[in-house]
């Protein structure tokens, strides 16, 4: 039975929600203590305050603890995750988002396969069972992009961009260095897993979508920009 679960949490100005996520990862219970790795990509907007000060709360605390790195300039998603990976120590790594769209509840659905030696990686899927809980475009935008990246890596998923990734930690290690700083970080991962063979799994996972004016932060231009991330690191090692 793995021991520690490392759940790495990019953030990027979400003062508003930070906390309830934070309250969320700690309440699920999934049988193993958590290392929580936050990463604030220099927030102007109070979250590297209050990350300051969750920080100290939750200092020596059962079953969980909690580290924060900030950056001194704003890079971007992948580079936030780059700088958690440099850190994790549990058995198994999560990535969760620091917004409300992915719920924590959903992980042990997502852990069961890696215990059973079914998988190496599981990707929490939003589009398997329920297209419908995504705007048109979004969903339309993701499945052309999943699709490619399927092509490409002579893979099968469907949904490709999702947040929820689940490693067992030395199949990420392997995977290291990640040289993507923003949203490319999501096809090098699935490239370079589908070039050293590991067994990817999906499990359907519940999504609540916000909006650019809830704080979404993704565009049409990051977007276009993943589809020559996906070629790109098809044939980059």
């Amino acid at each position: 039975m793995a021991e520690v679960l490392s759940v790495v949490i990019p953030v990027y100005n979400e003062t508003a929600t930070i906390e309830e996520v934070l309250e969320r990862v700690i309440a699920v219970d999934v049988g193993m203590r958590k290392e929580i790795i936050l990463v604030d990509d220099c927030s102007t907007d109070g979250s590297r305050e209050k990350l300051r000060h969750l920080e100290q709360i939750h200092r020596n605390k059962d079953g969980y603890w909690i580290h924060v790195f900030y950056h001194e300039v704003n890079r971007g998603k992948g580079a936030a995750l780059r700088t958690a990976f440099e850190h994790v120590t549990g058995d198994m790594t999560i990535i969760q988002d620091a917004d409300l769209e992915y719920d924590p509840e959903d992980w042990p659905k997502l852990i069961e396969p890696i215990l059973s030696d079914e998988a190496d990686v599981v990707y929490g899927s939003r589009f398997s069972e329920t297209p419908e809980q995504a705007a048109f475009w979004h969903y339309a935008g993701n499945r052309f992009l999943t699709s490619l990246s399927n092509i490409v890596n002579g893979i099968h998923l469907t949904d490709m961009e999702t947040c929820y990734k689940l490693f067992k930690t030395p199949v990420l290690k392997s995977i290291l260095p990640l040289r993507s700083e923003r949203f490319g970080i999501e096809p090098e991962i699935t490239a370079k897993l589908a070039k050293k063979k590991y067994r990817i799994v999906e499990r359907a996972i519940r999504y609540t979508e916000r909006f650019y004016n809830e704080g979404k932060k993704i565009t049409w231009k990051d977007g276009l920009a993943a589809i020559g991330h996906i070629l790109r690191f098809r044939f980059r090692s």
